[in-house]
């Protein structure tokens, strides 16, 4: 039976005061400011007393643009408080806590794969991996590899202890929830037969090496010769022999994470835009991290339109401006201001009454999920000034 009235409301302050949440997913489809609410997140934390780290996967580098630094890379870098954003790193935080301290990174999923090579390889091996051109091309584009990345970046920040929370910022589109699919992706491809078959000759050695490489591998290596070419095959064969020993570490490290997501430690929100595209994904997101049994902590609706004189419907401020425009006739000067000031109203309005009903259906669909809304800015997020006055909103008492 759904539930009537307003869904309940999600206070991301109370999250964040919340020192059992160690992680904070932001996921949701492009285009509607999740990394500008990621990254608002983590400086109100910090504000209130948390060490965090801000992890964004998103390649357009929004992150870095909005904290006011000039780049970000695969080592989380501080973020520097400025004077006029309260807190900060050597003060007190809101509230009268010890201020706490800021730090954002950006995936480099080369790095990071390379990274894993390096610590779980003895030197000679993971040279030889890493000079692989089929390793490049895995740890490059090979599909989940990215999202596999960003799994293998949370579980190392977690495991630091460095950091009290950390602010996961996920890819955009429906892709932001791959990563609870990579695991199992990249073990199946690691521990399938065509790997299994490709690495037996190099374990069978000698002359069971040949027998296995004539009875069971010389039809399969044909089929694949002709496909891929000779020397790619031989890439590939390298490249799993190589990397043999690690196919372990890979799971091992992958289940590690994905049970931290299940965590009560854990906390997603689904980010949104009061649009209909936007609401149907966050209804995705929702229904999915459902069927994994992720803690869902609520939804955040940025960018919502709403108006300080909303007593004034659009009906009545559109009939005023009509009513002042007559009584001008033709020669309005006067009353110009007046009478454009109450149409714009009229517009925020309409607007305001459209995301309303596209927020209602999704509540409806979703009465459970709690909601905060944070207003529109007025212009585009490129500081720390700007990401503090986001945070402001995720105060609701």
């Amino acid at each position: 039976m759904a539930r009537s009235g307003p869904p309940p409301v999600l206070s991301v302050d109370r999250l964040i005061d919340d020192r059992r949440i160690r992680v904070i997913v932001c996921c949701g489809s492009g285009g509607v400011g999740k990394t500008t609410i990621a990254a608002a997140i983590g400086l109100r934390a910090a504000q209130r007393g948390r060490n965090v780290v801000v992890l964004t996967v998103d390649p357009a580098r929004r992150l870095a643009q909005s904290m006011g630094l000039s780049r970000l890379d695969n080592t989380p870098r501080p973020v520097p408080f400025p004077e006029r954003v309260p807190g900060g790193t050597n003060g007190t935080g809101l509230n009268g806590t010890p201020g706490g301290s800021l730090h954002a990174m950006m995936l480099d999923m080369k790095r990071t794969f390379d990274e894993i090579v390096e610590a779980h390889a003895d030197p000679d091996r993971a040279a030889q991996i890493l000079a692989n051109p089929f390793y490049q091309s895995l740890s490059s584009g090979f599909s989940g590899t990215q999202e596999y990345m960003a799994m293998e970046k949370l579980g190392q920040l977690r495991r630091a202890e460095e950091w009290d929370l950390i602010v996961v910022d996920t890819p955009p589109s429906r892709s932001a929830l791959d990563f609870l699919d990579a695991p199992q992706r990249l073990g199946r491809f690691l521990d399938g037969r065509l790997i299994r078959l490709l690495v037996a000759p190099a374990k069978a050695g000698g002359r069971a090496y040949l027998r296995v490489l004539n009875a069971s591998f010389s039809m399969v290596t044909g089929v694949l010769t002709k496909v891929l070419g000779a020397q790619v095959l031989k890439d590939v064969q390298t490249f799993v022999s190589a990397l043999d020993t690690m196919f372990g570490g890979f799971r091992e490290r992958a289940d590690y994470t994905y049970r931290l997501l299940r965590a009560p430690g854990t906390a997603f929100l689904v980010v949104a835009a009061p649009e209909p595209d936007a609401l149907r994904e966050a209804s995705y997101f929702v229904e999915r991290l459902d069927e994994e049994g992720m803690p869902l902590a609520g939804l955040v609706l940025n960018r919502v339109h709403r108006s300080p004189a909303a007593r004034l419907s659009a009906a009545r401020s559109l009939a005023a401006a009509e009513t002042l425009q007559a009584a001008n006739g033709q020669d309005g000067a006067s009353h110009a201001l007046a009478i454009a000031a109450l149409r714009l109203h009229a517009e925020r309005m309409q607007q305001s009454a459209a995301e309303q009903r596209v927020a209602e259906h999704f509540t409806g669909a979703h009465p459970h999920v709690p909601v905060v809304e944070v207003p529109a800015q007025p212009e585009d997020i490129h500081d720390l000034a700007g990401l503090a006055a986001v945070g402001d909103s995720f105060h609701t008492e």
